[in-house]
């Protein structure tokens, strides 16, 4: 391979001749060769439109030349149009911070501006890395602004599909919402339930995961940019403090703000903290859901098989004609891995220290990641399993005939003693409780026809009384 050489504080180093990136994301690269990956691309693109709008900003108070800051922002939105990927090659496990990430774009951008202007990369003869595309700003203030970017741009997306999700598990609500079934606690016979009164209730957890998103949203919308090194605004004019915030918002549209105090916001990490508490909230919810399609499903012989899954793939290597539940399975996955994401964002963000937490690298990789599993998962958990879900009613209903949960419905009337030695016996001798309770003339059948009228029964209030 062909080397330039480059100097930083230092010393020499060897870059790699044709990259845009210069010494210090070479060291980077040598130093962290941890994960294999690179920066997540919401993060690298928030970090761009930073570096665009402090140009713009820094060009209006008069600070950054014209030709400079056109430069600037001209090698910018070529990289934010893809240009350039190759050369974002710092892993996210990295240097405290983030600074390698930030000088790493600093770098991209300094040389392509160089280039615009005449100058061959690796020289910045004109454009520096540091005094010119880092103007008025510090890592400390350039990484918590682009993960609260890149999260408010993630999270719109997960949210759109968990609205889809929420109303595809509506509408099975209504489809099923006909067909009785047996409840079940502990795993046993419970009260009879609608099946659609099952999904309506899935459907209403996720309202709430959303609703759960939206609480998150005003705290990541307010950017501590300008705060610089420990918040103070050192080296930031208050005209550009103003005026990179509201270029931030032109640019991108989001209802982003200048944070109340600088300082609070370049050593808190609580925004990361509360959003990961909700994408684990959402994860507990999708993993009961999962599970529950999965017992429902189950069989298709020895199982519930109430209701039917979509066959997606065969689902054993040695049983032919084995069907799993795979879509059910993934999404538990993914939640668990999101729950762990959650642990260390907690443990990252309580690591923080006086004026600054040099652990937001390892918080922004884990919230990022869990953001786009989780979109992507529910995307296909919503097209791959909701939409083709179909009931077995007979299933249903056969269950539900045979279920002891319909003792309880008999207790106002026989009392709870002898409703408890009714499910008894139906236990024992494999009848049903209507057959017990015939027996027993604990009814009559007119009685017990009244009462067990199915679809009061799954309403509030005493079946078979007005």
């Amino acid at each position: 391979m062909v080397n330039r050489q480059e100097k930083d504080t230092l010393g020499t180093v060897q870059v790699p001749a044709g990259a845009y990136y210069g010494a210090q994301t070479a060291r980077a690269v040598a130093n962290f060769p941890i994960s294999g990956l690179k920066p997540h691309p919401a993060l690298l693109r928030a970090t761009l439109i930073i570096k665009k709008c402090a140009a713009k900003a820094n060009m209006a108070t008069g600070r950054l030349d014209e030709k400079i800051a056109t430069a600037i922002i001209q090698a910018a939105d070529e990289a934010l149009a893809g240009a350039f990927a190759g050369d974002f090659v710092v892993d996210p496990f990295q240097a405290g911070a983030g600074t390698s990430h930030n000088m790493n774009a600093n770098e991209v951008l300094a040389n392509r501006a160089n280039e615009l202007l005449g100058c061959p990369i690796g020289s910045y003869e004109q454009v520096n890395a540091n005094d010119h595309v880092n103007m008025a700003q510090s890592t400390n203030d350039v990484f918590p602004t682009a993960m609260r970017l890149a999260s408010l741009q993630m999270v719109a997306l997960l949210r759109h599909e968990l609205e889809q999700l929420r109303d595809a598990l509506a509408a099975k609500g209504r489809e099923f919402n006909h067909i009785l079934k047996s409840g079940r606690t502990h795993l046993q016979d419970a009260v009879p339930i609608r099946l659609g009164q099952e999904f309506e209730a899935y459907a209403v957890a996720m309202d709430k995961n959303v609703a759960g998103l939206d609480r998150c949203l005003p705290d990541l919308s307010k950017l501590g940019l300008g705060g610089t090194a420990v918040g103070t605004g050192l080296n930031a004019e208050p005209r550009y403090i103003e005026l990179v915030v509201e270029e931030i918002a032109r640019e991108t549209g989001l209802p982003v703000m200048n944070a109340g105090n600088l300082i609070e916001s370049t050593q808190n990490m609580d925004p990361f903290v509360v959003l990961s508490s909700a994408l684990k909230g959402l994860a507990v919810n999708l993993i009961r859901i999962a599970n529950d399609l999965r017992l429902l499903s189950s069989g298709p012989r020895t199982g519930f098989n109430e209701i039917n899954l979509p066959p997606l793939q065969p689902g054993s290597s040695i049983m032919p004609g084995k069907v799993n539940p795979v879509m059910a399975e993934v999404t538990d996955m993914v939640a668990f891995q999101v729950i762990g994401a959650d642990t260390t964002i907690t443990l990252a963000a309580q690591a923080g220290q006086m004026e600054l937490n040099v652990m937001m690298p390892v918080i922004a990789y884990n919230l990022l990641f869990s953001l786009e599993i989780l979109k992507n998962t529910i995307a296909k958990f919503r097209e791959n399993c909701i939409l083709g879900i179909t009931a077995n009613e007979n299933r249903c209903g056969r269950f539900l005939e045979e279920s002891v949960g319909l003792a309880t419905v008999l207790a106002p009337y026989v009392g709870y003693a002898a409703a408890a030695e009714v499910a008894k016996e139906s236990m024992n001798s494999g009848q049903s409780i209507k057959e017990v309770i015939l027996a027993r003339n604990l009814l009559s059948p007119e009685e017990l026809a009244q009462i067990l009228d199915p679809y009061p029964l799954t309403n509030p209030g005493v079946p078979g009384k007005a």
